[in-house]
Formats: structure tokens, sequence, C-alpha cells
């Protein structure tokens, strides 16, 4: 199978075509069931709850969905009840419309889920706006609404009782092709010609997106009952697989070296190519992994490495034989080793012969690796002060809102001018940098995609053709909405032209409002994100700069602990490595956005840069150091190395301090071992104090750097 038509097939099996499918049947279904009964303008509206409850229904475990859209339907409903009760009062829906805004957008404090009900709430709002309410009852409105919402939670969650495990499956899938495509980053630094800032920036980029995506798999796995009662195989077998490909992960980021220093010293050699294509076979190893759980098979492997190993080691003997110090390519090798040993053993989980003692995971502490997000009112009101940026951006969505409403009843742009609200809703976020993104791909979406839509309904006059059309750019766009955007508004807008054809609402002209109205929204969205109530990201840097200062902090501790003679605590290792991939996740997040934002609001961006650099460096030897003391006889360092953890330990606890003040660590003593070995001082331990010293000096320079930073 070729790699595109494996593109292809991972797409039509992954979770994002299942999204598409599930959303479109549940939204079409009612107004073709009631306009085979004359009562289309009823399934309309049954449509319209449809839809609204489909936004709350965001990957996670079945519990959390059957919430989220519960509450997202009691919102939409209550809201369509004070939308057409405001109506007749110009003033009290210009109040009610603000109030609304603000209030829903304040759900950003709870989280994703409660977020996304909040723009369901929203959407009914806006689209209530224009309602003839002199030809429909307010109350059936508001109870069609909630009925809508009803049947598409019914569907979504007898799909998820019906097929348990796919959705995790999906999730899994993608996940695992995120770390194969982070390994593949890896292989780009045994290049001659490689642009290191480039390669490092891309790096860090896509280590954000493997977090995200695990994140979204540990929902999924272990909030999930069904699978952490471990009643079938297929459940055991994905949180074996995940929590395998999680250390898998760990190991790709314990291969770090100094890749300048190497290049300079083996560039001759021929064995940096020979890396690069064992750890992109490594990475395609993964892909035919993940391409086998997305489609649900059981996967088999594409190249043996072992004998890709015993070639970079023959390369690696004669280079030794030149009389090179070979040390270094003989830890890549072992690292490399290693996740061969991985991949073998995840491929081993899928077969048959294998018992079910041998498949049963220790799920005892897996619920803590999982974040749990608090719904205490508090929380609310705690946030309603300028110092929130949350309650900054719902201030500044009502005044939007508000001021969209009113130009579109002072200046008519044409019959739907409650599209001018609608671009407003989908493109105003809380920082610059996504409403800047959101305005550009609105704007491609839907220049070219009424450009598409006006082209067939302009030409294509048969209804039957012209409702096959509907349905593929549904499908299509609600495929996309969560993996790109513009593609998903590409596809949105000749959905929308069409269905107001079928409709007999409108012709070309539709497309031309659309596009003059998303014009409208996206500027006034622009505009008020730079000048009203803007949050910048530089102010939120410091927060996340001391959480990632905080977390290789824990993080080093875990490695001290292993040179004092105690055996590793792999939980206590794992929780600290996942905080450190948090805090650099969402470091890294808010760097690149402040660097989209306006010159004049950037600071420091270069130091900001080195300290990212830094510490994504000083997590990776940490995990290198913490890699070879896992047996008894390599848990007893020496006085020099306590001494050099120590120093390490001091410089991070005084950054933090120089960051905020206010809030400093509180300080772990790491006591000197009771025995220090009087063996000869082995290459292996020479490279461990080397590895150390470097440890030190990145520290340092994290210090002096955290000084230019507050």
């Amino acid at each position: 199978m070729t790699n595109q038509s494996r593109e292809i097939t991972g797409f039509l099996f992954g979770q994002y075509f299942s999204d598409g499918i599930r959303i479109t049947v549940g939204v079409l279904l009612p107004s073709l069931v009631l306009a085979y009964f004359d009562q289309l303008a009823l399934g309309l509206i049954l449509s319209l709850g449809a839809l609204c409850a489909s936004i709350a229904d965001t990957p996670g475990p079945v519990i959390h969905k059957r919430n989220g859209m519960l509450y997202c339907n009691l919102f939409c409903f209550l809201t369509a009840l004070l939308t057409g009760w405001a109506s007749s009062s110009p003033v009290f829906l210009s109040l009610i419309i603000f109030g609304l805004a603000f209030f829903y957008s304040m759900f950003l404090v709870y989280g994703n889920r409660a977020s996304a009900a909040g723009i369901s709430a929203l959407l009914v709002m806006v689209l209530s706006l224009d309602q003839d309410w002199s030809k429909i009852n307010l109350w059936y409105y508001a109870f069609f609404i909630l009925g809508g919402g009803l049947w598409y939670m019914a569907l979504s969650l007898s799909i998820s009782q019906i097929r348990p495990y796919r959705l995790a499956q999906q999730a899994l899938g993608e996940s695992i092709r995120e770390v194969a495509v982070f390994l593949r980053n890896k292989a780009e630094f045994y290049q001659d010609d490689l642009d290191y800032e480039k390669a490092f920036r891309k790096l860090i980029d896509q280590q954000v997106i493997v977090h995200n995506q695990q994140d979204i798999v540990r929902e999924l796995l272990f909030k999930n009952r069904v699978v952490m009662k471990e009643s079938t195989r297929i459940g055991r077998l994905m949180i074996l697989v995940f929590v395998d490909v999680v250390d898998l992960f760990e190991q790709t980021m314990a291969t770090y070296y100094d890749y300048q220093a190497i290049r300079k010293n083996f560039r001759d050699t021929g064995v940096l190519s020979a890396f690069q294509r064992l750890i992109t076979k490594m990475a395609g190893e993964l892909d035919n992994i993940s391409h086998y759980i997305i489609i649900n098979k059981v996967p088999e492997k594409l190249h043996n490495l072992h004998h890709e190993l015993e070639a970079v080691k023959a390369a690696i003997d004669q280079i030794e034989k030149q009389g090179l110090n070979v040390f270094v390519l003989k830890k890549i090798l072992i690292n490399a080793r290693n996740i061969t040993n991985r991949l073998d053993k995840i491929y081993s989980y899928f077969e048959a012969k294998l018992s079910e003692k041998e498949l049963k995971p220790n799920t005892s502490n897996l619920t803590k690796f999982v974040s749990h997000q608090s719904f205490d009112p508090k929380l609310f009101l705690d946030n309603l002060n300028f110092k929130s940026s949350i309650f900054r951006y719902a201030l500044r969505f009502a005044i939007v809102c508000l001021a969209g409403y009113t130009i579109s009843k002072l200046f008519l742009f044409g019959t739907h001018s409650y599209w001018i609200l609608l671009t407003i809703l989908v493109i105003l976020k809380p920082g610059f940098t996504v409403t800047k993104q959101r305005n550009y791909q609105r704007l491609i979406g839907t220049f070219a995609g009424a450009v598409i839509g006006a082209a067939i309904v302009y030409f294509i006059k048969d209804e039957t053709f012209l409702f096959v059309l509907l349905l593929f750019f549904m499908i299509a766009s609600y495929s996309f909405q969560r993996l790109n955007y513009t593609v998903s508004v590409l596809f949105m807008t000749p959905y929308v032209l069409i269905l107001f054809a079928l409709l007999g609402l409108g012709g070309l002209n539709v497309a031309e409002e659309r596009i003059i109205d998303t014009l409208v929204g996206c500027l006034i969205s622009f505009i008020a994100s730079y000048t009203l109530l803007p949050s910048w990201e530089y102010y939120q840097l410091r927060t996340y700069a001391r959480e990632v200062l905080v977390a290789n902090y824990n993080y080093l501790c875990i490695a001290a602990n292993g040179f004092t003679g105690n055996s590793p605590d792999s939980h206590r290792h794992k929780l600290a490595r996942k905080a450190v991939y948090v805090a650099s996740a969402n470091l890294s997040s808010s760097f690149q956005r402040m660097l989209s934002e306006p010159r004049n609001k950037q600071r420091n961006s270069k130091d900001l840069h080195k300290f990212l650099v830094l510490n994504h460096s000083l997590s990776s030897y940490i995990a290198t150091l913490i890699s070879p003391r896992q047996s008894p006889e390599t848990r007893t360092g020496t006085i020099d190395q306590i001494k050099l953890l120590r120093r390490s330990l001091y410089l991070l606890s005084e950054a933090v301090k120089t960051i905020d003040a206010n809030n400093p660590i509180k300080e772990q003593e790491l006591p000197l071992p009771e025995y220090v070995s009087q063996e000869p001082v082995t290459e292996e331990n020479r490279l461990i104090s080397e590895q150390l010293e470097f440890v030190e000096k990145i520290t340092r320079d994290i210090q002096k750097l955290s000084e230019k930073l507050v």
C-alpha cells in the first residue's frame, strides 16, 4: 500500500471523518424526516438544536460528553427563550446580547468543553435574532431546539455504547502518528546542511502537538470505566500500547546531545546518515502501528530494525579503529536499540498467542496522570476582575457582539445580517494571534468557498445532484473543523449556499452577502483584538516561565535521587516527566503566539527563545541522566557528581525566585550517598560527569537569563 493510499485510508477510518459522518447525520436527518411530512420549518429548528449539541461533543470520556451535551442543551433552551422574549424591544435585546455574550465567554474558566457549550448557546442566540416570531410560537421553537439537541446527544452516546473503544483507538493512532513526526524531526539533526534554529523550533512545536494528543488519549483511556475495568483484550492492549509509546517518546527525548559537535567530529564518516536512516525507519514503524490501530487491524512490521542497528554498529566500530572517541555514538546506538526493543514490545501485544496475564497492565496509578477540571462557582467569581485575561476577553467579546449587532441594524448588508455576529462568534478569540489567524483562515475559506458555491448554484439546477453535493460538502466541512479550519470554511460556504438554493431563499446574491458580512465581522474582530482590552502574550509568559523552571527542578530532583543510592520511583518519575511536558508545551505555545503579535507588543523575544531552548535542553539531559540509573550498580554517584547536582538545583531555585520573588520554590535537600564506588572511572561514568557539568552550565545560563526576563 502506497503512502498516499494509506493517508486516504487512515483519514476515512480516522476520528475526523467519523466526526463528519456523525454530525452530518445528526444535523440533516431531522430536517429530511420532517420535510417528508411537509414540516421542513420545524425540521430546520431541530437541526439547529442538533448542530449546537454537536459543538459540545468534543473528544473525551462518555460521561463527560454526556454531561457536556446535557448542559449545552439546557443553556441553548434558555437562550432561545431569552432571545425570543427580548426580540420585541431593541434596547432589551441589546442588553441580552451583551449579557449572554459576556456570561458564556466566561465559561472558558472551566475548560474547552464548557466553552464549547457556551459557544453553542451563543449560536442559538445569533440564529434566533432574525426569527419571525409572528409565524412561530416561542415555546415550540425553544422545545424543538432542545429536542434536536437531545436527538443528537442520543445518537452520539449510542454510537459510543455500540463502539466504546473506537474513539480511543482513533485518538491513540493519531497520537502515535505525531510521535512519529517528532522522531523524524529528531532525525534531521543528523543532516549535514542543517538550519539548527529552524530545526529546533520545529522540534519544540511538534512536542506541543504530541503533548496535546497524548492528553486527549489519557482522557479517553484513563477516565473510561469500560477500559479501566480491563474487561476485554482491546482495552488492556490500548493501555499497554499507550504507556509504551509515552515511554518511547521519553526515550527520544533522552537522545539529546551536542549535535553540532557530533556533526563536526563525524561529518565525513557516513555514520550520521546511517543514524538518520535508522531513526527515519523507526518513525516509519510508528506510522505503521498508528495506521493499523486506526483501521482496527493487526499491524505487521515494515523493517528488520535489528539489521539496521548492526549496520550502524559496524560503522561505529570502523570509526573506532581509526582512533576516534566514539563513546557518544555508542550511547546514541544504545538509545536507538532501546527504542527498537520498545517497538518490538508494542508489536508483540498484538500477537494472539499472548496470554491474558501478559496483557494485563498496572492501572492502579494511571488516573493520576489525567488533569481534573474544577467546576466550582468560586472559580468564575475569582476571575471577575481586570487581572484575569478571560474576564478581559469576555468583556471585549460582549462589546464587539453588541457593536456587530448595532452595525448590522444600522447598515443593512442584506437579509442575513446575523452573519456578521456569526463571524464574530467564530473569529474573536482570547489572544490576538489566534484571532488574526482565524481572520485569514475565515476570509480565504469564505472567498474560495463562495466562488465554488456560486458556480455550483449557477450551473447545476438538478435538485437531486445538488443534494448529493450538499451531503459531500457537509461531511467535508465537519470532518475538517478540528483538523484544518480554512478547509472547513472552504467546504462550509458551498454547503450553506446550496442549502439556501434548495430552500429557495436566494441565489448568487447570497454568496455576495456572505462575503460582505464576513469581511465586516472579520474587520470588527481584528480591530477589537488589537485595541479593546487586549491580552498580549508577554504578560502571560512569566507565569509559564516559572512553571517550566519548577517542573524542571522537580524532574532534576528525581534524577538526583538516583545518585544517592535510592531505588528509582517510576511513578514519581513519570508524573514529573508529564509536568515538564505540560509546562514546556504551555511556554512554547505562548512564545509562538507572541511572535505573531505586532513587534511593538513583543518583549525580550531573543532572550525568551534562548530561555525556551535551554529549558528544553535541560529536560532532555535530565532524561538522559535518569535512563542509565535503573540498575543497582549505577545508583550511586560520586561526591563531585552530587555537588554538581546540588549546585544545579540551587541555581534553578534562584531562577524561580528571580522570576517570581513572592512565590519561591520549596528547596529539597540532596543527601550525600552513604557509599561511593571505588572502582576505576569508566567511560560511561565520565560521560555522566560531563553531562552533569553541562546541566550545571545550563542552569547557570538559565539563572542569568531569568534576570533579563523580569
